[in-house]
C-alpha cells in the first residue's frame, strides 16, 4: 500500500474508529480528516475547465457489494430524525465493511466513487470526457492528484417517479446507501443520483517534501 492509500484509507480509517468509540477529536483535526474526502474533480469539455470539490470514497470488491449493502439497507431501514444513536450505529457498519481488518482485503483500491448532485459542469463535461484528474490537499503540506477516466453509472429518474429505491442498479444504490449510513437517510432521492466511478490510472506525490513535488508513485 503506497503513502497515498496510507493517507487516504488507513488515517479516515482511524477516524471513523475513534468517533464510533467516542473519542473526542477537535474540530481543526476533524476538518483535517475531510481532506481526503473531499479533492477537486478536475474537467475539460464543452463547459471549459472545471474544478469542483466534490466527497469521494472507497468501496469492496463488486463480489462484496451486495453483501454490503444488505447491511446497509437494514440499517437505513431504522432512520428516524430523532434518532441519536442512527449515526453511531451506522459507523459500526462502515467500519465492519470497510476501515475493519477483514474488510480491508476486500476494498477495491483501483477505485473512488462518488455521487452527482449537481449535474452541471463536471457532469456535462464527463460525458464527452472521461478523462478526470482529482487533486486532494491537507494543509499545510500534504497533496496528491490521480489521474484516471471517470465514468457515470446508474440509471436516473425524476424525484417523483415511482420507483424501488432498493431495486436500482447495484453500483448506483450501494454508493447513495453508503452516504446515507451516516447522514439522514433518504432512499426516495437514490433515483436521481447517478453514481461516479473514477478508476486511478496514476498517483502522483504533489506534498511540499523530499518524497513530493510531482513524484509518481506506483499503484
Amino acid at each position: 500500500m503506497n503513502k497515498f492509500f496510507e493517507w487516504a484509507y488507513k488515517t479516515r480509517g482511524e477516524t471513523v474508529k475513534n468517533l464510533a468509540d467516542g473519542v473526542q477529536i477537535s474540530p481543526e483535526k476533524m476538518f483535517l480528516s475531510f481532506t481526503s474526502h473531499n479533492p477537486v474533480f478536475v474537467s475539460h469539455g464543452s463547459k471549459g475547465l472545471n474544478g469542483a470539490v466534490k466527497g469521494v470514497g472507497f468501496a469492496p470488491k463488486p463480489e462484496f457489494m451486495e453483501a454490503a449493502f444488505k447491511d446497509y439497507a437494514e440499517h437505513i431501514k431504522t432512520y428516524s430524525p430523532n434518532d441519536k444513536t442512527y449515526q453511531e450505529r451506522g459507523l459500526r457498519v462502515l467500519i465492519k465493511h470497510l476501515y475493519s481488518e477483514n474488510a480491508e482485503k476486500n476494498i477495491d483500491f483501483s477505485c473512488f466513487y462518488g455521487i452527482e448532485m449537481a449535474y452541471k459542469h463536471s457532469y456535462a463535461n464527463y460525458i464527452e470526457n472521461p478523462e478526470a484528474s482529482l487533486v486532494f490537499y491537507q494543509p499545510p503540506m500534504i497533496s496528491y492528484e490521480l489521474r484516471g477516466k471517470m465514468k457515470l453509472a446508474g440509471e436516473k429518474y425524476d424525484a417523483d417517479a415511482e420507483i424501488d429505491p432498493f431495486g436500482l442498479p447495484l453500483v448506483q444504490r450501494f454508493v447513495n446507501a453508503q452516504h446515507d449510513v451516516y447522514h439522514a437517510a433518504n432512499p426516495k432521492i437514490w433515483q436521481t443520483r447517478l453514481v461516479y466511478k473514477f478508476t486511478i490510472e496514476e498517483i502522483w506525490n504533489k506534498s511540499a517534501g523530499r518524497d513530493g513535488f510531482g513524484k509518481k508513485l506506483e499503484l
